[in-house]
């Protein structure tokens, strides 16, 4: 592993570089910053190296883009594609960015933003249940967040115009932009030809290997705890089979991990999760600021009084089954099976191991605390009387979408899942607990921001995109 042998003083740059890399899969010239490049260019011979070797990773370096191809593990529906405002990415709006990328890859140097929307217009056409109207201003709207996307990580740059008149009115507004053939071309790189596939499963990609003298067996099952160390926000034993277990356990392994991203483990019975407090590796930081982020941890704080009550204790269940096949059989059935070229077709195994390997042992099925679902409502209900009044104005009158944002930001977070009826509390939740929080007087324009108390110290849990996948 070559961060080994770097010299001390050039270390924290290194992991800079890995983290950076990481995070978001995709580097340009101005994504996710102007420094990042150079960065990654500085360091693209050891970072090539040490992410195949540790992770599987096969790592692009150009002049102008630096791409990152990771390795899936399992689909993860946990990481969509985000709207510059932070809105989740729905059918059409990703059926509008892979057409833009069609468009723009038979494009010149420039494109306005009505060609680009009549070129994928036209492309629609040829796909059932799809259409982008430019009279209608629900398709406008979602093919400009689709624009946007590509425009923040460098694929298009805004020359002349403004994408915004054109959504409000395309016969008045106008937007010109240069097209980056680089970064087009390093978006999309299916390691597969789509039209070779019959299961989403064969887009999980394949490892890219290393210099790894151990069995090729050992050899990949490390790598994939590794990948789960970056990939997820906590690493739960219970989740993995025997050998994997075994490998989360040593000390080893979490600390080339370490080294590497430069993070600092944290270690319980229950599992691992690397903390960090740097927030470039994070893709959601917390404790952080904003109401939904507070109000997370307020609530954290008040399940962990709960479930931490010996006098008494809550119910308890174990973790409800996540079948991989679910959402590679949801994916699958929009596969548009008269594309598909037969000869070269793949023949997937969507359970992920050969028919003739034996199943690795099963652990014994721990339960978790159980909380109902009126009870985290009526909680939320009482911290909005109690701190109502400091909060974002959108959510001081929609108590119940205050609560499913709060939730789904735990359960992103892997500090709960949800389940029929409630919450099943997962242990890295008590790390929150015994949250203290200070209000005071602020001006009208701030956000509610409360100094919070947890453990220690105030850190984020590590959680990728983005993607691994550019999520």
């Amino acid at each position: 592993m070559h961060a080994r042998s770097i010299d001390s003083l050039a270390l924290d740059s290194y992991q800079r570089a890995a983290r950076v890399m990481l995070a978001n899969h995709l580097v340009t010239r101005t994504y996710p910053d102007r420094i990042a490049l150079p960065l990654i260019r500085r360091w693209a011979t050891e970072l090539r190296e040490d992410l195949a070797e540790l992770f599987g990773y096969r790592l692009e370096v150009t002049e102008t883009t630096a791409r990152l191809f990771p390795v899936l593990d399992r689909l993860d529906a946990g990481r969509p594609a985000r709207t510059t405002g932070e809105r989740l990415f729905d059918r059409r709006r990703y059926a509008y960015l892979a057409l833009s990328l069609a468009a723009l890859g038979r494009a010149g140097d420039q494109i306005t933003l009505s060609e680009l929307a009549n070129q994928v217009a036209a492309y629609t056409e040829r796909v059932d249940g799809l259409e982008l109207a430019p009279d209608r201003a629900a398709d406008r709207d979602a093919f400009v967040d689709a624009v946007g996307w590509l425009a923040a990580r460098g694929a298009v740059t805004l020359a002349d115009g403004d994408a915004g008149g054109w959504a409000t009115d395309p016969e008045a507004g106008e937007a010109l932009y240069d097209i980056d053939r680089a970064v087009v071309f390093a978006l999309f790189r299916p390691p597969r030809a789509l039209q070779h596939l019959q299961s989403v499963t064969g887009l999980l990609g394949e490892e890219a290997g290393g210099s790894d003298m151990r069995s090729a067996t050992a050899a990949s099952a490390a790598r994939k705890v590794r990948r789960a160390l970056v990939e997820q926000p906590v690493v739960y034993a219970d989740e993995l089979d025997e050998t994997e277990r075994a490998l989360l356990g040593q000390e080893k392994l979490v600390t080339e991990v370490e080294y590497v991203t430069g993070l600092r483990a944290e270690r319980r019975a229950e599992g691992v999760a690397l903390i960090d407090s740097s927030g470039r590796l994070s893709d959601v930081r917390f404790p952080g600021t904003g109401t939904l982020a507070q109000v997370a941890l307020l609530l954290a704080g008040e399940i962990a009084d709960l479930v931490l009550d010996i006098d008494n204790p809550v119910e308890r269940r174990p973790r409800p089954e996540r079948p991989f096949t679910d959402l590679a059989e949801q994916l699958d059935s929009a596969i548009p099976m008269t594309t598909v070229f037969a000869p070269l077709a793949d023949a997937v195994d969507i359970f992920g191991f050969d028919e003739d390997s034996n199943e690795p042992e099963e652990p014994e099925i721990p339960d978790y605390p159980f909380v109902e679902s009126s009870w985290i409502r009526d909680t939320v209900q009482m911290l909005t009387a109690r701190y109502g009044n400091t909060f974002a104005a959108q959510w001081q009158a929609d108590v119940p979408g205050l609560m499913a944002e709060v939730v789904s930001l735990l359960e992103r977070l892997r500090l709960v899942e949800l389940v029929d009826g409630g919450l099943l509390i997962l242990p890295v939740l008590a790390r929150y607990r015994g949250a203290i929080v200070t209000i005071r007087t602020r001006a009208e324009t701030e956000l509610f921001i409360s100094p919070t108390q947890v453990g220690a110290e105030q850190s984020a849990v590590s959680s990728t995109e983005k993607g691994s996948g550019n999520r």
